[in-house]
């Protein structure tokens, strides 16, 4: 079904067209998931401020050494600060993003400054024209994965639309400094890419790991392998997010054009690789180019390291690019190439002490590199989206699919409390921090990050945690607040997602204060990428719905849905 504008635009001012109207005025004892969800709405933000007090300067620079790559380098420093934009577009307090903007304003300044004589992409500093000069999408994710989700945000800020358009548009082959992109191909032509363009020359340790630093030669030694970062590479899938986001905010479909034909072209490519995903794509094409046609070949790919159970980074590109191309397009089929892989995964599965092994590696041997990890957050994105368990044999130990399925009712109250700990824990590391801010690194804190935000994603929205490797937000439901208008819950407003269908959501919602109303808007997606079809009963055509809740009331409403539908667009209140 080709997707709809969900907005009437008149005179250039875009206008949300009216709303159905859902009284709930039953009074009722708030229930504990309630309070506890709103007890982490506030908690989360508390600490952010104690984060932020402990680990900023007054210019949002980070105390810390400024070193270059994938140690501790620039990318680590916003990386502390992954889940700050969600935590306030899911209800945090505005602090949070005040806070999230001056560290993200001090970060550029300082990487920008921040020089390292004898690495040539970081001699005249680390960053350039914003964005880091080259380096590869592992790290560069997970330096965005806030910034990918400020737009949720602030959907009118000027300077964030300018600076998405320039940072897509190093990919998109429009800006000639940064040569990334092959569009004959379809291919980024390095694992090193960035401001600058792709580095095809090979890579050195430092080029990896930067200085050496005394005592610490692991830091340069884990990169003897990694000279060959020529072609393109799954992690590179990445920076789709970025080509999503220039569309969402200025409606040029060029860039709706180039992040479907990257997709589209790394789909292609996973299904004549009989559904496994290859890492690396030579400069001709070709699948395994650079790497003798081994399709399993590329630093950071199925083969790399091969002591190590773990470095090989196939699925984050591909869970964000492919999911990025059902946004856009609303075709299921994008989906494919993970489903795909969750089962040739499966196909050689081990069992050992009763937990399911798979595969993190492949060589000329076959699989190898056997870990309990079953990439759930892979299988719920593919599952939620076209609720077909097919290859998807790990939905069944996952306990919130487990409850949407009705048998695991005291999962909300579980996994709420579970991420009051997890911040209790984190105010408690800050408070106790004995490291000094001449030694500290840009990496040193991130277990220390109190936005703790995965179980109001899944239980408020109906989504799965988009993580932190810089994704966008996929959700079945969003909250706006008319009041404040501002994203998010209302105050003392608590919403639980207690049922998803492919054709429907049922939302529970609860007025904590006993003495006010509140209005509340429920959008169909976090990008009104959805359609509501019915309302308790009642047939709409809408993307949002408008609920008064009495003064300590609550209530259920039943929302009739299609899915993926109409083209992603911005909040508006």
């Amino acid at each position: 079904m080709p997707l709809r504008l969900a907005f009437l635009s008149v005179l250039g001012v875009v206008l949300l067209p009216a709303q159905p109207v859902v009284e709930l005025n039953d009074r009722a004892e708030p229930p504990a998931w309630a309070l506890a969800e709103r007890d982490l709405l506030d908690s989360a933000s508390d600490a952010a401020e104690l984060f932020a007090a402990r680990y900023l300067d007054g210019r949002g620079y980070l105390k810390c050494v400024e070193r270059w790559g994938g140690n501790d380098g620039a990318d680590d420093a916003m990386e502390n600060f992954g889940g700050w934009t969600l935590l306030y577009a899911l209800g945090g307090d505005e602090r949070v993003l005040e806070l999230y903007e001056h560290a993200w304003e001090g970060h550029l300044r300082q990487f920008t400054e921040a020089k390292v004589p004898g690495i040539p992409m970081a001699e005249e500093g680390m960053y350039w024209r914003e964005f880091v000069t080259a380096f590869d999408w592992e790290h560069t994710g997970e330096a965005l994965a806030a910034f990918h989700l400020y737009g949720l945000a602030r959907p009118d800020d000027r300077r964030h639309r300018e600076r998405m358009t320039r940072f897509a548009n190093f990919y998109t082959g429009r800006d000639p400094l940064a040569d990334n992109y092959d569009p004959n191909h379809r291919i980024i032509k390095s694992l090193h890419n960035g401001s600058r363009g792709a580095k095809l020359s090979p890579a050195t340790e430092q080029d990896w790991g930067g200085l050496p630093v005394e005592g610490d030669p692991d830091r340069l030694s884990r990169y003897a392998e990694a000279s060959n970062i020529r072609g393109d590479h799954p992690l590179n899938l990445a920076a789709t997010a970025l080509g999503f986001n220039a569309y969402l905010l200025t409606r040029d479909s060029s860039f709706r054009d180039w992040t479907l034909a990257y997709a589209n072209a790394w789909r292609e490519r996973v299904l004549e690789n009989d559904g496994n995903i290859p890492t690396n794509i030579g400069l001709d094409g070709t699948i395994g180019g650079e790497w003798d046609g081994k399709w399993w070949g590329g630093v950071f790919g199925w083969d790399f390291d091969p002591a190590s159970r773990s470095r090989n980074y196939f699925i984050r590109g591909p869970r964000i690019a492919f999911g990025v191309g059902l946004l856009l397009s609303g075709d299921r089929r994008f989906l494919e190439p993970l489903r795909r892989q969750m089962e040739n995964l499966y196909a050689v599965q081990r069992m050992e002490d009763g937990r399911v092994l798979l595969p993190r590696k492949y060589g000329e041997d076959g699989w190898y590199g056997y870990r309990a990890d079953e990439h759930l957050d892979v299988q719920r994105d593919v599952y939620l989206s076209t609720f077909d368990r097919t290859g998807l044999a790990g939905l069944e130990r996952d306990p919130w699919i487990r409850y949407l399925d009705g048998d695991n009712d005291g999962y909300p109250l579980e996994a709420l409390r579970r991420d009051l700990r997890r911040v209790a824990d984190r105010v408690e590391g800050i408070r106790n921090d004995p490291s000094l801010d001449g030694e500290r690194t840009s990496d040193s804190t991130h277990g220390l990050n109190p936005a703790q935000v995965g179980s109001l994603v899944n239980l408020a929205l109906g989504g799965n945690d988009p993580g932190r490797s810089g994704n966008v937000l996929h959700a079945r439901v969003f909250y706006l607040d008319p009041d404040r208008r501002r994203p998010g819950l209302p105050q003392d407003v608590a919403a639980l997602v207690e049922q998803l269908t492919p054709q429907s959501a049922r939302v529970r919602l609860v007025n904590l204060d006993a003495e006010s109303g509140r209005e509340v808007l429920i959008r169909a997606g976090a990008y009104g990428e959805h359609q509501f079809t019915a309302v308790n009963g009642t047939k709409s055509d809408t993307d949002a719905v408008l609920v008064r809740l009495g003064p300590g009331s609550s209530g259920v409403v039943g929302l009739g849905m299609e899915t993926y539908v109409d083209q992603p667009t911005p909040p508006r209140w």
